[in-house]
């Protein structure tokens, strides 16, 4: 662990957090239905799909699940286990079921159903900051970085608004890269 990298992580996260939060929310609407259509192209042949359940101000998912699930694919989302700082995966039928959660992340508690982790191939990830070499900053718990770290075949696919993007963000090994990230601009690929 470089106390630097720990520094510069956190000035960059915030950066990027306060970039987002000030896009309005007509934007972030109207954006987050630009990518929606865009990551609908890239879910040819993937089923299940894992996605995150969003939260304001992030990337909205509530619309593209409705739309997985329409068109008969199996949804999971992650459930935060704090005590372990894991993620448990449960399948999701219907957005009605979701609850705020630990963070105040929408889950699926009292209604869950476990999803085996080998079954996905594809997972949607929250991104607060990305670079042009596919590197990411979540919130800095660690919960993505610990669930991909032993799936190293899984797609991982970010959503970010394009000004969420950095010059550049310092990696840890064990910092996993994303194979694309899809903005409101366009997918980009790493």
């Amino acid at each position: 662990m470089h106390p630097h990298t720990d520094i510069t992580k956190e000035s960059l996260r915030d950066h990027a957090k306060m970039l987002r939060d000030s896009i309005p929310a007509p934007l972030q609407t109207e954006w987050s239905g630009a990518i929606r259509r865009r990551l609908l192209t890239l879910m040819d042949g993937y089923d299940p799909v894992m996605v995150y359940v969003s939260k304001p101000p992030e990337v909205r998912t509530h619309e593209f699940i409705r739309d997985l699930l329409a068109a008969g694919k199996r949804v999971i989302v992650p459930i935060i286990e704090r005590e372990d700082r894991s993620l448990r995966l449960s399948y999701l039928d219907d957005l009605s079921s979701l609850v705020p959660s630990t963070f105040n992340v929408p889950e699926p508690i009292g209604s869950e159903v476990p999803a085996p982790a080998d079954e996905v191939e594809l997972t949607i990830i929250p991104v607060i900051a990305f670079d042009g070499r596919g590197n990411r900053l979540g919130y800095g718990a660690g919960y993505y970085d610990r669930f991909l770290a032993s799936r190293p075949g899984m797609v991982k696919v970010g959503l970010a608004f394009s000004c969420q993007e950095a010059a550049s963000i310092p990696a840890d090994d064990y910092d996993i890269k994303l194979d694309c990230v899809v903005t409101e601009r366009g997918i980009i690929r790493f």
